[in-house]
């Protein structure tokens, strides 16, 4: 599947939905969610002023780790805070402390049109936190043959929207390896004006892998997670090889 083939955006909705029950019915997932959303908290800077937001909230399970998180998405669902569009977000300028994006970059056609928004809503040091799947050797096997959206790791990226884009045209778009490329491989570091690049850090998470996501079978129980972090611990020093995950941390330069 080609990053560029149009869906309707609406499919990000349909997507939530069945989330909703994945969720609901796979213990290892949540417990795998909950160390992911851990990662993220830890690099919540306390002194930066104003909300920390997530944008693309899905489910809002967020919420279980941050509870002062105000909940995002495209879609007006009863669970999450409020309605926003990356490309046009309704904050102040400067009225934000942190942006956390989780599965949200790689859905970015134009990511340097979200990423100047970005800049204008986060006060000075402010921070957006991404965290994505990671193209490591076994990341884009299993991304690649065990999920429906695309890796897209040789596919052009266009950081740019055309002359006359409007937020309202944002269609459903997916390429998994965006952020690997563009903050872990470096294809982005000329990108990045106005931005300090803080942590890039791979995650290794077989029980990610093994907990089948949101879409595919859970491969065991409580026992095979332990088994499974074990198996992360000693593979974590190899990440080109092993990662599941990338975690991303910009920083608005205050200057």
């Amino acid at each position: 599947m080609k990053a560029d083939r149009l869906q309707p955006i609406g499919q990000h909705n349909i997507e939530i939905q069945r989330n909703r029950y994945a969720w609901d019915r796979k213990p290892m997932l949540r417990a795998v969610y909950r160390e992911f959303y851990q990662l993220i908290s830890n690099r919540i800077d306390p002194l930066v002023p104003g909300p920390v937001v997530e944008l693309g909230s899905g489910m809002g399970r967020i919420k279980d780790v941050i509870p002062q998180c105000v909940t995002t998405d495209l879609f007006p669902n009863p669970w999450l805070d409020r309605q926003e569009n990356c490309y046009a977000l309704s904050f102040a300028d400067g009225s934000v402390s942190h942006l956390i994006l989780f599965d949200v970059w790689h859905h970015l056609r134009f990511p340097g049109a979200a990423l100047r928004e970005f800049h204008r809503v986060l006060a000075p040091g402010g921070r957006v936190i991404l965290f994505e799947p990671a193209a490591s050797w076994i990341g884009s096997f299993v991304y690649h043959f065990f999920h429906h959206e695309p890796m897209a790791t040789r596919d052009p990226i266009t950081w740019e929207a055309p002359a006359g884009f409007s937020a309202r045209d944002a269609d459903y778009y997916a390429a998994q390896g965006s952020a690997t490329r563009l903050f872990w491989w470096g294809e982005g570091k000329d990108r990045l004006a106005g931005w300090r690049l803080r942590e890039v850090r791979p995650v290794t998470s077989f029980a990610y892998f093994a907990s089948g996501g949101f879409s595919g079978p859970q491969l065991g129980g409580r026992f095979l997670h332990g088994l499974m972090r074990g198996l992360d611990f000693i593979t974590s020093p190899f990440p080109r090889a092993s990662a599941a995950r990338l975690l991303v941390v910009l920083q608005k330069d205050p200057a």
